[in-house]
């Protein structure tokens, strides 16, 4: 039987039919309903921050966060290379321009130590990953966005359920995306939500997200679309009950990888930022001068239908759309990291003996 990189966690069945049986009743299906309601404000209370807007997927909620700030058109956002095709184009979606800064060779998150030389007078943001989950450098990047006057815009769609030093992570910065897509620690089915704390940003978020509709004849601004409906909410709001149970699951595989898998030269393994409590959402693997190469590793586990993923791979310089404009080799560590990481497979009921078979090929 194949193993996949990754598995959806579902609530019981009889579980989400139960949380969905009103919808019956109300024939309310969306444009922020009863359980959009319930769900954002269970959100509020996880996420450490007093405002939560829900989109349908993390994207749009990205892409809606920067286009609230309003910067003007051609500014630049310094950002990571190394990080899903997302977070860039929620970047030049926006009319603004990326400025990629390499990365922390062990985080593999934005590297505060390159940040300053990257600014100039049309920067006017920075939006770094927590890459894995493995959280920033919030202190020093919010010292430098402080002194320099500008936004700092996180892409937390991997850090949901996790605190640094006992704060939510999306609680830092001006305002943080996290991404409830169906492979994440937690989902709803698609879905996402922008997390911050400024009473001025929930005005113009519910707009761009629901058209700029203010009441039945009044549209103030030009938004789009980009609500959660509440077959999402109610998966959002069983989910949520299982979540510290599926984290404890996650770290359970996360640990019996790393029994087998540490200390093997040549292999790097995630690493644990001291003052966080972990997701377990990921566990990759950088392959430098091991036996066997990155794809070789790979090719090897889809042979036996194990299925990992080179994520991520390539650097974003290097996507057709971006790689006449910038050079990957600008930013040297992160194009070393997408040459060499793998994701070996990581959900929740993932086995002892599957994580030992997975490792048993990797170290034959």
């Amino acid at each position: 039987m194949s193993i996949l990189v990754t598995k959806s966690t579902l609530p019981p069945f009889e579980e989400y039919i139960e949380e969905i049986k009103d919808i019956w009743q109300t024939h309310w299906l969306t444009n922020m309903g009863a359980k959009h309601d319930a769900l954002q404000a269970l959100l509020e209370e996880k996420l450490d921050s007093k405002h939560i807007v829900l989109y349908t997927n993390g994207h749009l909620a990205l892409e809606n966060i920067i286009a609230a700030f309003d910067f003007p058109n051609e500014s630049e956002i310094i950002t990571t290379p190394f990080t899903f095709a997302s977070t860039t184009h929620a970047i030049v979606r926006n009319g603004l321009k990326p400025i990629f800064c390499d990365i922390d060779p062990v985080t593999l998150c934005l590297d505060p130590s390159k940040i300053e030389k990257l600014i100039t007078p049309k920067t006017v943001a920075i939006v770094p990953v927590h890459v894995y989950g493995n959280v920033c450098d919030v202190e020093e990047i919010g010292r430098i966005a402080d002194k320099h006057n500008l936004k700092v815009i996180y892409d937390a769609a991997h850090a949901f359920g996790e605190k640094y030093k006992n704060k939510a992570v999306p609680s830092f910065g001006d305002a943080s995306m996290v991404s409830f897509h169906a492979t994440k620690v937690f989902n709803t089915i698609e879905g996402g939500c922008a997390a911050f704390q400024d009473d001025s940003l929930v005005q113009i978020l519910n707009d761009l997200k629901n058209f700029g509709i203010r009441g039945p004849e009044e549209v103030r601004y030009v938004g789009g679309n980009a609500k959660m409906n509440e077959f999402q909410a109610a998966m959002g709001i069983c989910n949520m009950r299982h979540l510290d149970e599926n984290i404890k699951k996650r770290l359970h595989v996360d640990s019996v990888y790393r029994e087998l898998l540490s200390d093997v030269g040549g292999i790097q393994l995630k690493s644990v930022k001291k003052d966080v409590s972990s997701n377990g959402a990921y566990f990759p693997v950088l392959f430098n001068n091991y036996k066997k190469t990155r794809d070789e590793v790979f090719e090897q586990l889809a042979a036996e239908e194990i299925y990992a993923r080179k994520y991520f791979y390539p650097v974003v310089q290097d996507f057709d759309c971006y790689k006449d404009i910038y050079d990957s080799n600008d930013t040297p560590v992160a194009k070393k990291a997408a040459d060499n990481v793998l994701c070996l497979p990581m959900y929740p009921d993932l086995t002892n003996d599957e994580v030992r078979k997975i490792c048993s090929i990797i170290l034959r």
